[in-house]
């Protein structure tokens, strides 16, 4: 069932003050972003041939002091085997160097919005398609169906379980445009009804593959591609003197 929702923000403590809390969400954004393994510090993933698992420590022998080196792994999208990796991390790479800021729309309260959250029996797995695998896609566990109408159009979203966390990946209009091209990022807050969550579009952000093309973030399907402009949250990375991220 399909619960209309209006642009009417959740009721909050009188104490709280959204914007503040929003201008300190940005703040904490730039940071992780620049830290030593952010997003913008990401500047290799290599993958070991099928059955290796590789040795991160004599990885990191010979790297500069700025560069850290962790582990990954995945599933082969052929035979299903697990695949091992290294993720090479560098603090002085040129785009944590260039990068300025992220740029965003206008705090808008009335892009927080109420929605109904039907958890699904049992590990229920959606495909969702790749932006590196070349159409390919893989499965994630959506433990639950989020309902809204937003203008006039009842949705039903998908979100997958993003360690313990639900993650929104959704499309509107302004990507390609005023936003990252392959969608954004939305964390979804549940409530004290576990009926209910919580969907504050102003804390959109853009995707890890929009400040390194080393991720290989999963795209929004169908069903998370919303009819209107969602004018609200991260917009577009900023690099100073020219650089190109080339994302």
């Amino acid at each position: 069932m399909s619960t209309a929702v209006s642009h009417s923000a959740p009721e909050r403590a009188s104490s709280v003050d959204p914007a503040e809390e929003w201008d300190a969400w940005r703040a904490e954004r730039h940071r992780a972003l620049t830290s030593p393994t952010g997003n913008l510090a990401l500047a290799e993933t290599r993958w070991a041939p099928a059955g290796e698992v590789p040795d991160a420590a004599a990885a990191r022998e010979g790297q500069p002091d700025s560069v850290t080196v962790t582990t990954l792994r995945r599933t082969d999208l052929v035979t299903g085997e697990d695949e091992h990796g290294l993720r090479f991390w560098d603090a002085d790479a040129p785009a944590v160097r260039h990068f300025d800021r992220v740029d965003t729309f206008p705090y808008d309260p009335a892009w927080v919005l109420e929605a109904s959250y039907t958890p699904v029996p049992g590990a229920r797995r959606l495909a969702f398609e790749h932006i590196r695998d070349n159409g390919g896609s893989r499965d994630l566990v959506v433990p639950g169906d989020i309902t809204l109408t937003v203008d006039g159009r009842a949705y039903t979203l998908s979100a997958f379980d993003d360690d313990g966390t639900l993650l929104l990946v959704f499309g509107d209009p302004t990507n390609g445009d005023s936003t990252y091209g392959a969608g954004r990022f939305l964390f979804v807050r549940r409530t004290d009804d576990e009926s209910r969550v919580v969907l504050d579009f102003n804390r959109a952000f853009v995707p890890p593959c929009g400040f390194s093309d080393q991720y290989n973030c999963p795209m929004p399907p169908r069903q998370n591609r919303f009819h209107l402009p969602v004018e609200a949250g991260e917009k577009l990375p900023f690099f100073r003197d020219g650089f190109d991220a080339q994302h």
